[in-house]
């Protein structure tokens, strides 16, 4: 927060170097009584950890001792964000709050995904417009998350940086939602004003294009919130929790899948009339409840820290041309492991694209072969029917393949090594315990069902349990490893479409692909966020000028972008522009190998599919080249046990 005028000549430089100086700079001094009770407050901020402060530097006694004897230093409510203090684990519970708003972002994209086309359809939309309209979502993404992590990263709001652009991006979403159910009462009614014709072709032209411009809306929504929502994951979890916390939004991401393909065999109007009379309305009133729900509560349960002590934002030049030229400099500027994981990303999007998209198309075809082959003279009408049961076939296989995935999620965190343990607590002399591990908030989600049993309510359970669970993970499958594997695995299920010819064969190679699809969600995300936050970490240590480790002083002075808004959204650069260049190969596929709808044994889609496959097995080597931390930096060295090191 810059300030103008002669007030403004204490620099930002120096107030980030002593976060002490920033509030006296900023905050008139308080009365002398307050002083007098400053060493008291100080004392007992060290020994409370606060669980709205996840990324904390080291600290060493002798810091602590010159700390308390500032006594003319005044503290404010922030001073828990002011003070840098010892990582501590979040809760269970803690996560869940944290990335609960990106079940409401799934409900939505749910509801677009499954019911969008056919409701444009019913518009009056072509098939080939169609296409047009949902190259929004790869163009969305390659655009709008950068744009937005970009400028959340430079937001120095009081209440935090991520929080105005997930608000923002749920309110245009709800809207949008809105305006999309009803185009047509919203168009009839307004040129209805004016004498037009309800069934007229100009006002059917006139809902098509509001609909075309609130899809494309609805998509840049979408996508501001869901970079925001990303990028508030990494800000608020500890280093050592990133993995846990991407499961949790892996699992909330599922459970929001399994709602949204079991709302398919739901007649909700008759079951809600009072939401609207179709499925569609229904849908899109039931998405933004939950999407206001779930970021009402992660916003107001989750605090932020005050973006104003981390300095002045960046140089800011507005304009296209320079916002693209930022992306580009970001681009070369990443950290080595994130660029990795990018280059791994961009081929694994070109296989799943095909996947997602078309398996439904897959699954049909393979149930309507034998009808067709029986009934090689049937009418549109017929052919229009076969199709109409064996898109409920396709449905039923993906619910299954969202139950695996979702499966996958709750279990996987419990037997994959994790990549960074709990931090030891600060040893702290001069008189003054240290800081005792909270028993409910575990450091790994393996030691989570042992929360529940605390040592000192239950030892006898807490052991018991605790070294069940330990027994549980694999020593050499690591996040990285298992991600490697699913594109293995991958891989050879869009392979084995060369011998598949029935539907429940289909179904199954589709419930094993979900075990990978828990994965994808999983594993780049909490790899790459794991980064940002040990960089995080690092920035602000040196920042603060505490002692810090060897390691993260030297990440503190590497040259790279270690913001998580603009990190997360370069990511998404690297899923969506990969679904264009999917698309392109699709189509060629599909114009060299597709038959008439209504003719028995077309493989298109399977060559597609296969397709897929060859980008996860390239997607499987750029995997083998991403690096992981050393099993004795996980574990800790003597030198660590003196830090909190993340």
């Amino acid at each position: 927060m810059a300030h103008d005028g002669p007030e403004s000549s204490t620099s930002y430089e120096s107030l980030r170097g002593n976060p002490l100086r920033y509030e006296s700079a900023e905050i008139s001094p308080r009365s002398t009584r307050q002083h007098s009770r400053t060493n008291s407050r100080i004392g007992r901020s060290f020994e409370q950890l606060n669980e709205n402060s996840p990324l904390l530097s080291p600290q060493h006694a002798q810091d602590d001792e010159s700390f308390l004897q500032r006594e003319t230093v005044s503290l404010n409510a922030l001073e828990f964000q002011e003070v840098e203090e010892a990582e501590e684990s979040k809760s269970v519970w803690y996560l869940f709050l944290l990335t609960l708003s990106i079940g409401g972002l799934q409900i939505a994209w749910s509801v677009e995904l499954s019911n969008g086309s056919p409701y444009l359809l019913s518009l009056g939309m072509s098939k080939s417009l169609l296409a047009f309209v949902w190259i929004a979502g790869p163009l969305s993404g390659t655009l709008v998350q950068p744009y937005v992590g970009i400028k959340s990263d430079n937001c120095r709001l009081s209440w935090g940086k991520r929080k105005p652009f997930m608000i923002a991006g749920a309110a245009a979403t709800i809207v949008s939602l809105m305006a999309l159910a009803w185009t047509r009462e919203i168009i009839r009614g307004f040129l209805g004003i004016f004498g037009a014709d309800p069934e007229s072709q100009g006002v059917k032209v006139t809902c098509i294009v509001f609909a075309i411009a609130f899809v494309y809306i609805l998509d840049f929504a979408i996508n501001t919130i869901q970079a925001a929502i990303r990028a508030f994951i990494v800000d608020n979890a500890p280093t050592h929790q990133q993995e846990d916390a991407n499961a949790m939004a892996g699992r909330i991401t599922g459970f929001g899948n399994i709602l949204g393909y079991l709302s398919g065999y739901v007649n909700l109007p008759k079951l809600v009339p009072w939401l609207g009379n179709t499925q569609f309305k229904v849908l899109c009133v039931i998405a933004a409840i939950a999407m206001s729900s779930t970021v009402a509560i992660s916003t107001l349960y989750i605090r932020e820290r005050d973006p104003r002590l981390e300095g002045p934002p960046s140089d800011e030049k507005g304009g296209v041309l320079s916002f693209f030229a930022q992306v580009f400099t970001s681009m070369k500027r990443l950290p080595p492991q994130v660029r990795k994981v990018c280059e791994v990303q961009f081929f694994n999007w070109i296989g799943w694209f095909p996947f997602l998209f078309y398996i439904t198309t897959y699954i049909g075809q393979l149930h309507v072969n034998p009808y067709f082959e029986a009934n090689p003279n049937l009418t549109p009408v017929e052919i229009d029917e076969a199709w109409e049961n064996a898109t409920r076939v396709g449905t039923f296989a993906l619910l299954i393949f969202a139950i695996t995935s979702f499966s996958s999620n709750m279990i996987l965190p419990f037997i994959i090594l994790p990549t960074y343990q709990a931090p030891q607590p600060v040893r702290v002399t001069h008189n003054r315990p240290s800081t005792p591990r909270t028993p409910g908030t575990p450091g790994t989600m393996s030691q989570s069902l042992s929360s529940f049993f605390p040592p000192a309510v239950s030892p006898q359970s807490h052991s018991h349990i605790s070294h069940i669970l330990s027994a549980c993970q694999i020593p050499w499958l690591t996040l990285r490893r298992a991600w490697l594997l699913s594109h293995i695995l991958f891989a050879g299920c869009m392979f084995s479409t060369f011998f598949i010819t029935t539907t429940v064969a289909a179904t199954i190679l589709v419930g094993f692909v979900g075990l990978a699809w828990a994965l994808s969600l999983w594993a780049p995300f909490a790899l790459i966020s794991a980064e940002i936050s040990k960089r995080d970490a690092a920035r602000r240590a040196r920042n603060a000028g505490r002692p810090n480790h060897e390691e993260l002083d030297n990440l503190a002075n590497e040259k790279g972008e270690d913001q998580a808004g603009v990190i997360l959204g370069l990511h998404n650069v690297a899923i969506a522009s990969p679904q264009i260049i999917a698309t392109l190969v699709s189509s060629l596929i599909f114009k060299l190998s597709q038959r008439d709808r209504g003719v028995a044994g077309d493989d298109s889609v399977g060559w597609v599919l296969r397709f897929g496959g060859l980008a996860a097995l390239v997607a499987a080597y750029m995997t083998s080249r991403v690096g992981e931390e050393a099993q004795g930096k996980q574990k800790g060295s003597g030198e660590e046990d003196d830090y909190a090191v993340v």
